[in-house]
């Protein structure tokens, strides 16, 4: 799979975007509110790739309200469709996956590597990513936002899914 690898959200320029201008979407961005560059570089990276941010709020928050008043809502708005996908960006980002997974019809993972980024939507219809800004440099991440954007989850996985409800539903239905 090809990536644009870019060093920054500084050095990125518009002819690195072409691909992403084309399938631009909306995406929700959340975070904690532990101040970070990543949370304030990615709504404009996104913005310069043509994607429409819905910011769902978080960053630099002198109350320091709990993060699941900022990831609930955008998990909720992904799961009705008002965003087409949604990231978040916390220290560690175990806790905003925890959270985001309780909404129902919100998919999340803590991802850290390309694969993930594109196998988690592809297989098993990912729709919220977390990244980490602790353990995530700002060009990794920029990487795996491309990625997780760009995929496309595969439609045969439901029906797979689907045939092993119902052989499941029709072996318990016999016993």
């Amino acid at each position: 799979m090809r990536t644009n690898r870019i060093r920054s959200f500084r050095s990125w320029d518009s002819s690195e975007c072409i691909e992403h201008k084309r399938a631009a979407i909306k995406v929700g961005l959340s975070s904690d509110s532990f101040e970070n560059d990543l949370k304030s570089h990615l709504p404009i990276a996104l913005e310069m790739a043509g994607h429409d941010v819905v910011d769902f709020g978080g960053v630099g928050r002198i109350d320091h309200n709990p993060y699941e008043e900022f990831i609930v809502p955008m998990a909720e708005s992904v799961a009705i469709g008002d965003v087409t996908k949604a990231i978040v960006v916390c220290g560690s980002s175990v806790g905003a996956s925890i959270v985001a997974n309780k909404v129902p019809g919100a998919r999340a993972a803590f991802i850290t590597d390309s694969f993930s980024a594109h196998q988690g939507v592809e297989e098993d219809a990912m729709n919220l990513m977390c990244l980490g800004c602790l353990v995530t440099g700002q060009a990794l991440a920029w990487e795996l936002v491309q990625i997780f954007l760009r995929a496309q989850f595969q439609i045969k996985r439901v029906r797979r899914f689907e045939s092993d409800l119902l052989d499941n539903r029709t072996t318990t239905n016999k016993q």
